[in-house]
């Protein structure tokens, strides 16, 4: 029998359930996008629970108020 080097795993833990829709998100940037309309990314929120996407026009040089007021205002 080998001795083992690395530390052995947990216990398996079970996923939270989920019971409010958006309440759960996700957020990602796809950028480096050709420039259109002086916009040149998308912000993707997702909902974890119903699974629904929103893709948002965005610039990638954006501070944190204008990326608040742009997601308040879309999603």
């Amino acid at each position: 029998m080998k001795n083992r080097m690395e530390e052995l795993a947990g216990k398996l833990k079970l996923s939270e359930i989920l019971e409010k829709p958006w309440t759960y998100l996700t957020v990602d940037f796809i950028m480096k996008l050709p420039v259109v309309a002086g916009k040149d990314a998308i912000l993707v929120v997702c909902d974890r629970l119903l699974k629904m996407i929103y893709f948002v026009v965005a610039m990638e040089k954006m501070s944190a108020e204008k990326l608040a007021r742009l997601f308040r205002e879309n999603v």
